[in-house]
């Protein structure tokens, strides 16, 4: 059974997306997104608070989680642990 809470991203509509990790903050999290864009994989990030209205980090609230695509997803997390960004 699929998992309804799936990520799709809106220009590729068969495109699955999969967390590869989480950080704590937006500066962490544009770091991550650049680097993984820089090597041709897409991202999408994800939080429960808005940073810029929020910018503080208390009990998860400023986890961001960062999302690939599905055929990007072990190539991600390989670049990640090379780097250092426990998934």
């Amino acid at each position: 059974m699929k998992d309804k809470r799936s990520k799709r991203h809106p220009q590729d509509p068969g495109s699955e997306f999969k967390e590869v990790c989480k950080v704590w903050g937006s500066a962490e999290a544009e770091v991550v997104k650049s680097f993984l864009e820089s090597h041709g994989i897409s991202c999408l990030l994800k939080g429960l608070v808005v940073q810029s209205v929020h910018p503080f980090s208390m009990d998860g609230l400023g986890e961001i989680k960062i999302f690939v695509q599905e055929k990007d997803c072990a190539l991600a997390k390989d670049l990640l642990k090379l780097k250092g960004v426990s998934p």
